[in-house]
């Protein structure tokens, strides 16, 4: 009987030991292997980095909405993220219609998101969101699969090392594309729904109209051009975001009526 070898061991020690974490509001089971503080740690020294590299914008206007957004959906979304050091800048990029959030509490938006967002509830839709993927430990999960799936090609490469170099390359092949459009990018775009769900909460507790996001995604859908079947995208189309959002909808619409 043939032994498992040092890398299996080793591979399946890691993935037991660390186990799986319970992702707030939602109560999934998510797989972390990394250590949060680690996660925060990196996430604050890329983010000063970043702020060294990209103009920060100076608008009083922009500024201010931004911080006084931030603060309400940090407040609320602090239960899940309490060791957060909060962090909130605009970058100066009218090209960029993005933002985002990383491990620890920063947060990012470039003014091209203001083309879109046209009130607070609107930006509320955006760093809701953002600030939903941090605390559900959305990139600790990317982490890990990648780990898992590297960890999962490094096995396969083993166990076909015998075989011959063509059949070993296709299978290889298919490991690699059945892992991305299997696996990686149906969580992203899971990723992608539950963040809604979980900021769309967030801005309705923080006291904004949760109905702003319909329009807000509706504009963002119009802002697109040439994209990629769903099936091949990191992201939910924008009718199947909508059509998520307004099932949700009469939940959110009763927390911020009743807050």
């Amino acid at each position: 009987m043939k032994c498992a070898s040092p890398i299996s061991i080793l591979f399946l020690a890691v993935f037991f030991a660390v186990g799986c974490q319970t992702v707030p509001q939602t109560g999934r089971s998510a797989l972390h292997l990394m250590p949060a503080d680690q996660l925060a740690s990196m996430a604050s020294a890329q983010f000063g980095q970043l702020k060294q590299k990209t103009p920060i914008s100076r608008d009083p206007k922009y500024n201010a909405m931004v911080n006084r957004v931030g603060e309400r959906i940090a407040y609320v979304a602090a239960p899940d993220m309490p060791n957060a050091q909060w962090e909130f800048v605009v970058f100066e990029d009218d090209d960029q219609v993005n933002a985002f959030a990383m491990p620890g509490g920063k947060v990012a938006v470039y003014t091209g998101m203001f083309k879109v967002v046209q009130s607070d509830a609107d930006l509320a839709v955006v760093m809701g969101h953002e600030v939903a993927h941090v605390a559900a430990g959305h990139g600790n999960e990317r982490v890990s699969q990648q780990m898992l799936a590297a960890g999962g090609a490094m096995l396969l490469g083993v166990g076909t090392r015998d075989m011959d170099s063509r059949d070993r390359q296709l299978i290889m092949a298919a490991y690699g594309a059945g892992a991305t459009i299997g696996v990686m990018l149906p969580y992203s775009r899971y990723h992608e729904s539950e963040a809604d769900e979980i900021g769309l909460m967030y801005a309705a507790e923080a006291g904004y109209d949760p109905r702003a996001a319909i329009g807000f995604w509706e504009r963002m859908e119009a802002q697109k051009r040439g994209s990629p079947p769903e099936f091949l995208s990191t992201h939910p189309s924008g009718s199947t975001r909508i059509r998520k959002l307004n099932q949700l909808m009469p939940k959110a619409v009763a927390v911020y009526e009743n807050r």
